[in-house]
């Protein structure tokens, strides 16, 4: 039972991992963002901002809960024979 929720654990923080990375926004923006980021407001670049911060920082708890889980998984699995 505690390894089936761990699996049931391990997959959803795999997709929440998938989506928070794949709607974090291009780091490097390169001549055309150069060109085009003048014509931004200064509310939309805040509101980018802080949705980058936010996807940010749930990619790095997914990512964290990802890697335990992953050794817990492990251990279970090959230590415990379960």
């Amino acid at each position: 039972m505690l390894k089936i929720a761990i699996f049931v654990v391990h997959v959803i923080a795999c997709l929440v991992l998938i989506v928070s990375i794949l709607m974090q926004s291009g780091k490097s923006a390169g001549l055309s963002g150069a060109i085009a980021g003048g014509a931004e407001t200064f509310f939309g670049k805040n509101k980018s901002k802080t949705m980058d911060a936010l996807f940010n920082r749930i990619t790095k708890i997914s990512a964290v809960l990802f890697i335990i889980t992953s050794l817990v998984l492990t251990y279970l699995l090959n230590v415990l024979n379960m």
